[in-house]
């Protein structure tokens, strides 16, 4: 088999509707212009609001000269005015590229070159740095949006642009570490049928509040935003937020749903346990970027009585490749859902046969939601998006691994880095760190794969001693899988988007051989 697929809604074997990212906030405020759309920590719009705005800011754009596949960078928080930003540019035809505010100059001057970017707009701290790595015009955002309020209040329209389905909405770059980030070409078609179907997977309704915590600058912040709008319900952007003060404002704003990383989740248990006031009204947690443990899982339940924990496994080229359907969130433990409606998942070899259920191989996902590559990345997008033999489409090369059990669900193995072999053994980091995690006192894990200069080695957070976390975990696992050396650690270092930071333990671990 290795294979699973659902028809994809609307005439077979087209994409569905060919859409556009502003016509998503169209339809929505001829529906519901007065419902409360977007709210962050200096107030909030109802979508009639977020629609004016929008506008206003392509007239905005349009003044500077900026017009269908011109680059926009945007370095800026996360807030209702990006998220107009977004939607304005999309309608002038021009490609939204948000930078997170974290990203170090070393990134984002390589970044900048590759955008080629017509416009930059940074915070008013930022402004003046952005200049000396781009000679591309600088504007401060103050000054920005002091002269997109006044368009707003006026009510000035952009000119309609002809934008196409198949143009470039955004430019998601990727993280990167020791690597240039590099960008994901995220077209409009693409990005609003993976943001329906996503929709229609989780059941968002029109009266969630979808509490966020991540940047428009990852694409599981930015999705966000347009996925509230296709439900017509709003949207809490919380990125600047206090963590201390997480668990109050989303008591205030009487969220629904909320988005969570394996660090973020902890944290929230954490708070909870010390918490004596009623919990927030939580109908749903979703969950991406890397497993929540079983033991992460268990304490939201507990904490949070009635809400259903819901596993994701995506990647930014296809958005979201399946999705654990909510009903079924306490069945199947390990897997990571179903295909998305309209999409496919492939479980291949290395010579790029579909595998038996229950065997282990590379996770291929094709449909309308493969995106269309990297920016100027020509080799790197050859070697991921590679075109189907018989259709032609292109489909997503993940280089994670997986397998699908008879019904179709998808089991995570670990990514390509994560797989290596140790004393005659194959085995992933996903499977030591899930190991470790459910050691009770242990509250993050990290594992890095044998290298030229250390063995396999686990990093934890926790009250134990390293021989008692090394003793309990070989009483979960093999011999061969158990790390040579571990070590506890006060603070865990994380990536922006609240991942382990494993060239920050790396590091570490170098520094503690010398």
């Amino acid at each position: 088999m290795g294979i699973l697929e659902y028809p994809i809604p609307g005439e077979p074997g087209k994409p569905s509707g060919g859409e556009l990212v502003h016509g998503l906030l169209d339809e929505t405020v001829a529906t519901a212009p007065d419902a409360r759309a977007i709210r962050d920590e200096a107030g909030e719009w109802t979508y009639r609001q977020l629609d004016a705005h929008s506008h206003a800011f392509a007239a905005w754009l349009e003044k500077q000269g900026i017009g269908r596949g011109d680059r926009i960078v945007v370095r800026l928080p996360t807030t209702r005015e990006l998220a107009a930003m977004f939607y304005g540019a999309a309608r002038r035809g021009a490609v939204f590229v948000p930078l997170n505010p974290t990203m170090r100059p070393y990134h984002l001057s390589a970044v900048l070159g590759s955008a080629e970017p017509a416009l930059v707009i940074g915070s008013t701290p930022d402004a003046a740095g952005l200049k000396s790595l781009t000679t591309a015009p600088v504007h401060d955002m103050a000054e920005v949006w002091n002269e997109v309020g006044g368009l707003a209040e006026r009510g000035e329209r952009a000119t309609s642009a002809a934008v196409r389905p198949d143009d470039i909405a955004t430019l998601i770059f990727t993280s990167g570490s020791t690597a240039t980030p590099k960008a994901v070409i995220c077209p409009h078609a693409q990005v609003t049928f993976a943001s329906r179907m996503l929709v229609e997977a989780l059941g968002y309704r029109s009266d969630d509040v979808v509490f966020c915590r991540f940047p428009m600058s990852w694409d599981y912040g930015l999705y966000k935003v347009l996925m509230t709008c296709i439900s017509g319900c709003e949207i809490v952007l919380a990125d600047g937020g206090s963590d201390l003060l997480m668990l109050r404002r989303m008591r205030e704003t009487g969220a629904t749903v909320v988005p969570l990383v394996p660090s973020l989740a902890t944290m929230l248990v954490t708070l909870r346990r010390r918490d004596r006031q009623p919990g927030p009204p939580v109908r749903m947690f979703t969950n991406t970027g890397a497993a929540l443990p079983e033991p992460t899982i268990d304490a939201l339940r507990e904490h949070f009585p009635g809400a259903r924990v819901v596993r994701q496994y995506g990647q930014t080229e296809a958005k979201r490749i399946t999705v654990m359907p909510p009903e079924e969130d306490r069945e199947r433990p390990g897997a990571v859902g179903l295909p998305l409606p309209g999409t496919q998942v492939l479980i291949l070899d290395d010579e790029g046969r579909p595998v038996p259920p229950g065997t282990i191989g590379e996770i291929v996902a094709a449909g309308p939601h493969v995106m269309a590559g990297y920016w100027r990345n020509p080799e790197v997008s050859a070697r991921t998006f590679r075109p189907d033999g018989t259709t032609g489409r292109n489909r997503l090369h993940t280089g994670d691994y997986g397998h699908l059990d008879e019904d179709g669900y998808l089991y995570f193995q670990g990514r390509r880095d994560d797989m290596f072999k140790r004393k005659g053994f194959r085995m992933s980091t996903v499977e030591i760190e899930a190991a470790a995690m459910d050691i009770p006192g242990v509250h993050a894990a990290a594992v890095l794969p044998p290298g030229d200069r250390h063995d396999l080695a686990l990093f934890v957070q926790s009250d134990l001693e390293a021989r008692e976390v090394l003793k309990e975990l070989a009483q979960r696992l093999e011999p061969a899988k158990v790390p040579a050396v571990c070590k506890v650690l006060t603070d865990f270092p994380l990536t922006a988007h609240g991942k382990n930071a494993r060239d920050a333990l790396a590091k570490l671990l170098e520094e503690n051989a010398t």
